[in-house]
């Protein structure tokens, strides 16, 4: 089956449904199927580093995507996501879904331009979707008059959260299936033998709470001798963080953006993952992540966590309480064999829900269904 995966966001620049969509291809690919990814680009060069202050990843895409237009940054639902606006993108997807024949597209937030409304106005395939987002959508309160009618295009719908469900389902009510995301689990991943470090992974934005470790930190490195690792941040929107809370950078390693590879190797060498999210949080994707390379973790109790935080292999705490915050992750990397006990429970909680090769098999039934439906529907009209 030849399938091809849209996103409305650009590759160049790391995201969790970047990350969705890129791991899903793979997966889908070992199942022996030719996938292609739609999406945005933003090649090197001075015009991309005026739109785009972040540093991304900047070099040529990898073979199976298909780049169809530069991104700019769009403030949307507490976060601050590069979305393909141009309107020469419209032509360019005209062109490749011509050109690429696709058995099924599979788009993710199906309802954002311009990318993924102009796939559901020009093809011709059968179509499912997956939602990520989650909580009050405000923005559809403009977008669902204009271009809400294309969601009847959509033959199967997808959440990745139960809570992703609820929101999408206020602004386009229909049947949606919660199908969480998946997540890489490395071959070996044992949980003891760490170095005493723990890891943030995620972009410098308000609401994933960098800010609340941040405040916490001179305690918490005070108590226990820990150094921190800053992933997915751009390290000079960090420094000026650490200026304004007023915060040493002692012990603190701040290493910008990584590769898939790479943050797989953080996370195996750490002793816990830290997620201070404060909300606005659809599914606990760099929870999963963690619990696949056996790495506990303290995170915020927010209902976009609730669905994934266990108490066998995580510690729930209150949201924007640096004093909690400390407690926890101190009371954890001081008892090691409740640490190494909880980092085996999350391993195994990866493996048994969100292991991608179960979510790559449960995609392949869907696209079977859909086309499927769409092949007897033509040839009911053809009769």
């Amino acid at each position: 089956m030849k399938i091809g995966i849209v996103v409305p966001f650009s590759w160049s620049f790391w995201g969790a449904v970047v990350e969705h969509a890129e791991s899903q291809a793979a997966a889908l690919e070992e199942l022996g199927h030719e996938v292609r990814l739609v999406m945005g680009n933003d090649p090197p060069g001075q015009f991309t580093r005026a739109l785009h202050p972040r540093v991304g990843r900047h070099g040529d895409p990898p073979p199976n995507v298909i780049p169809v237009g530069r991104s700019v940054i769009v403030p949307a639902n507490g976060s601050l996501p590069n979305i393909v606006l141009s309107p020469r993108t419209y032509f360019r997807i005209h062109r490749a879904l011509e050109r690429e024949r696709f058995d099924v597209l599979h788009l993710h937030e199906p309802m954002t331009p311009a990318i993924c409304t102009a796939t559901l106005v020009m093809a011709r395939t059968p179509l499912v979707a997956t939602f990520h987002a989650s909580g009050d959508l405000g923005w559809m309160r403009y977008g669902g008059p204009i271009w809400g009618f294309l969601i009847d295009r959509i033959d199967h719908r997808i959440a990745v959260s139960e809570r992703a469900r609820e929101s999408q389902n206020r602004w386009l009510p229909g049947e949606y299936e919660v199908l969480p995301n998946g997540v890489l689990v490395p071959e070996e991943a044992p949980a003891g033998d760490r170095e005493h470090r723990i890891v943030f992974a995620g972009r410098q934005e308000p609401r994933k709470g960098l800010q609340v470790l941040l405040r916490a930190w001179p305690e918490l490195r005070r108590r226990t001798g820990l150094r921190l690792t800053v992933a997915g941040a751009d390290p000079l929107a960090v420094r000026l963080l650490l200026a304004r809370l007023g915060v040493s950078d002692e012990g603190i390693d701040v290493v910008g953006f990584l590769s898939q590879e790479e943050l797989t190797e953080t996370l195996l060498r750490s002793k816990a993952l830290v997620a201070p999210s404060l909300g606005q949080e659809s599914f606990g994707m760099v929870l999963t992540r963690a619990f696949a390379c056996a790495l506990p973790a303290v995170a915020s109790d927010i209902p976009g966590y609730r669905e994934v935080l266990d108490e066998s292999a995580s510690v729930a705490v209150p949201p924007d309480d640096k004093g909690a915050l400390a407690d926890a992750v101190s009371a954890l990397v001081d008892d090691e064999p409740r640490r190494v006990a909880l980092g085996e429970a999350a391993r195994a909680l990866a493996i048994e829900r969100y292991s991608w090769p179960r979510i790559a098999r449960r995609l392949e039934e869907v696209y079977e269904q859909v086309t499927d439906r769409a092949r007897a529907g033509g040839e009911a009209r053809a009769a």
